[in-house]
């Protein structure tokens, strides 16, 4: 799996990124695991076809050493579609421009 990966995590960043995603991401069914949604001006054109396949996401995995953020990006109605895929260069960009804003609101310093 593509990912952004954020290792060796103190319990207290543990606790301030678990706060901060429990704020502003959705949760997922599973703990830990977190759902952020897409901008749709970052969709591809295949996506943008595939109005029944919308919304679009990347999902975060919190556990207490380490931070993953995955690459692929997910339709939240479907599990397998042509549109679903490893991120594009722009959606990649806002996925590690997420982390890294989050890193430095929560002042964290890895």
């Amino acid at each position: 799996m593509k990912q952004y990966v954020i290792d060796q995590l103190r319990e207290t960043d543990y606790d301030k990124i678990r706060s901060y995603l429990d704020a502003n991401t959705e949760k997922a069914p599973l703990d830990g695991v977190y759902r952020v949604m897409l901008p749709q001006e970052l969709y591809t054109d295949l996506q943008h076809e595939h109005a029944s396949c919308q919304p679009y996401y990347f999902s975060v995995n919190l556990s207490l050493r380490e931070l993953q953020i995955e690459w692929l990006v997910r339709s939240l109605q479907v599990i397998r579609c042509g549109c679903i895929a490893y991120a594009t260069r722009p959606q990649r960009d806002f996925i590690i421009d997420f982390g890294d804003k989050m890193l430095e609101e929560l002042d964290l310093r890895l």
